[in-house]
C-alpha cells in the first residue's frame, strides 16, 4: 500500500517547526531529509525514523518495523501530534544520522 500525499502533506505540517526538512517521493513512499540527512520516511502512511541512539532514547518504548521487504528496520513515531516533541527528535537525531552518499 502507498502512502497518501494527505499523509504526507499532514507529516510535513507536524515538522514545520523546524527548518531545511524537505522529502523525495519514492515508488510510492516518502523519503524525510533533515538538514541534507535523511531522518525517516513515510510508508504505508506510518512516519518512520532512523533507528539511532538519540531516537531510541527519545522513544525507548518504540517499536522496529520494517518500512518495506528487505530494508532494515526503523523506529515508528507514535508522537505525531505533538510538534515540540517532534522538533526534539529531529534534534538531537541530527548528528548521528550518517551523511547523504553522493549519486556517482
Amino acid at each position: 500500500m502507498a502512502s497518501t500525499k494527505e499523509y504526507l502533506d499532514f507529516v510535513l505540517d507536524q515538522l514545520s517547526e523546524l527548518d531545511e526538512i524537505s522529502y523525495r517521493a519514492m515508488m510510492g513512499e516518502y523519503i524525510i531529509y533533515y538538514r541534507g540527512k535523511i531522518a525517516g520516511g513515510i510508508y504505508d502512511n506510518r512516519f518512520l525514523v532512523k533507528d539511532v541512539k538519540a531516537a531510541r532514547e527519545k522513544m525507548p518504548d518504540a517499536s522496529l518495523e520494517l518500512p518495506y521487504e528487505g530494508a532494515k528496520k526503523m523506529l515508528l513515531v507514535d508522537g505525531i501530534e505533538d510538534r515540540e516533541f517532534l522538533k526534539g527528535l529531529l534534534e538531537a537525531m541530527y548528528d548521528q544520522l550518517p551523511e547523504v552518499k553522493k549519486r556517482k
